[in-house]
C-alpha cells in the first residue's frame, strides 16, 4: 500500500502541476500579459509547484527529513542524472548566453544555503532572505531582457523559461482552463499528501530515515519531468536545453522552494546533511563550472562519470544511513 500511495502521488503531482501551468500560461495570454511577464512568473514558479508542495506538506507533519532532503536530493540528480543521461545519448553543448550567469548564480545560491543550513533550522527569515533572492533573480533576468535590443529580450526570457505552446496542449475556453487550474490547485496538495505519507512508510519498513528517503526516492521522482524531457531532447540531438533546465531548476529549488516552506514552518536540518548531503550538492553544483566557463561540451565519458558520481552517491547514503539508524538503535 505505501508503494501505491508513493507511485499515486507522483503520477497527480506531475500531471497536476503540467495542468496548473498549463492553465495559468494560458490564462495569462488571453489576459493580454507579455510572454516574457509569463516567463519570468507563471512558468518560472509552476514548474517547481511538485516540489514546493511536497516540501510545506513535509514540513507542516514534522517530516523535516523530506522537506528538505526532496530539494538537496533533487539538485544532486538534475546534475548527475539529468546532466548525465542525455549525455550518453548526445553530448551536451554548453554555449548558450546565459549558462556562464546562471551557474555562477547556482553555485553561489547553493553556498548561501548551506550557511544558512549551519544554523540547524531553517525559519521565517532565513526563508526570507532565500526568497528575496529569487525576487532578484528574476528581477535581474527581466530588466537584461529589457535592455536587449533587437528584440533579443523575448529570446532571453524564452531560452531561460520555455513556453508551452498551443500544439503542445494549452486549453483555449475558458471552462477548460479554469478545470486546468483547479485540478492543479487541488491536484498537488493530494499528491504531496500521498508521496509524504507513502515516502514516511516506507522508511519505518525498511528501517531508514525519512532524510534518506527524501533523498533518493522522492527527489528522483520529483526529478523526472526534467529527466523525461532531456532524454527526449537528446534523442532528437537538441540536449543543448538540458543544462537551462537544470540551472534554472536547481536556482528555484533552492531560493523559491526552500525559501517559501521556511516561511510557512520551521525546517529541522538533520546533522547527516551538514556533514555529507549539502557538500554532495555544492561539488555536483561546481561539475558544471568547468565546462559552463569554456563553453565546452558534456562528453559522453563525462556523462557516465556524472551517472557513476549518482549511483555511488545513493550507495553511501543508504550504507551511511542504516549504519546512522543502527548506531542510534
Amino acid at each position: 500500500m505505501m508503494y501505491l500511495s508513493l507511485i499515486s502521488g507522483f503520477v497527480i503531482l506531475l500531471f497536476c502541476g503540467d495542468l496548473l501551468v498549463r492553465g495559468a500560461v494560458s490564462l495569462a495570454l488571453k489576459l493580454g500579459i507579455p510572454s516574457m511577464l509569463i516567463g519570468l512568473t507563471v512558468v518560472a514558479f509552476g514548474t517547481s509547484a511538485p516540489e514546493l508542495v511536497v516540501s510545506i506538506r513535509a514540513a507542516l507533519t514534522g517530516a523535516s527529513g523530506i522537506a528538505i532532503g526532496n530539494v538537496v536530493g533533487s539538485n544532486i540528480a538534475n546534475v548527475l542524472l539529468v546532466l548525465g543521461i542525455p549525455a550518453l545519448i548526445y553530448p551536451t553543448l554548453c554555449d548558450q548566453v546565459s549558462v556562464r550567469r546562471n551557474t555562477l548564480f547556482m553555485v553561489t545560491a547553493t553556498l548561501i544555503f548551506i550557511f544558512l543550513c549551519l544554523f540547524g533550522q531553517l525559519v521565517f527569515w532565513q526563508g526570507m532572505i532565500l526568497f528575496t533572492l529569487v525576487l532578484l533573480f528574476l528581477g535581474y533576468v527581466a530588466s537584461h531582457a529589457v535592455g536587449s535590443a533587437n528584440g533579443a529580450g523575448a529570446a532571453a526570457i524564452e531560452e531561460e523559461f520555455e513556453l508551452p505552446d498551443e500544439e503542445s496542449g494549452l486549453p483555449q475556453s475558458t471552462i477548460m482552463i479554469a478545470l486546468f487550474l483547479l485540478a492543479g490547485v487541488f491536484g498537488l496538495p493530494l499528491g504531496a499528501h500521498f508521496i509524504v505519507d507513502g515516502g514516511t512508510e516506507i522508511a519505518r519498513a525498511f528501517g531508514v530515515s525519512d532524510s534518506a528517503i527524501g533523498l533518493s526516492l522522492i527527489a528522483f521522482g520529483t526529478s523526472l519531468p526534467e529527466l523525461a524531457t532531456t532524454v527526449i531532447a537528446a534523442l532528437r540531438r537538441q540536449a543543448d536545453i538540458a543544462i537551462g533546465n537544470v540551472l534554472g531548476s536547481n536556482l528555484f529549488n533552492i531560493l523559491g522552494v526552500m525559501g517559501i516552506t521556511a516561511m510557512v514552518a520551521p525546517i529541522d536540518v538533520p546533522p547527516a546533511f551538514l556533514l555529507f548531503d549539502l557538500w554532495v550538492m555544492l561539488i555536483a553544483a561546481l561539475l558544471v563550472v568547468p565546462f559552463a566557463m569554456a563553453k565546452g561540451t558534456i562528453t559522453r565519458s563525462a556523462g557516465a562519470f556524472f551517472l557513476i558520481g549518482y549511483v555511488a552517491y545513493i550507495y553511501f547514503l543508504f550504507v551511511a544511513d542504516r549504519a546512522a539508524m543502527m548506531h542510534g538503535a
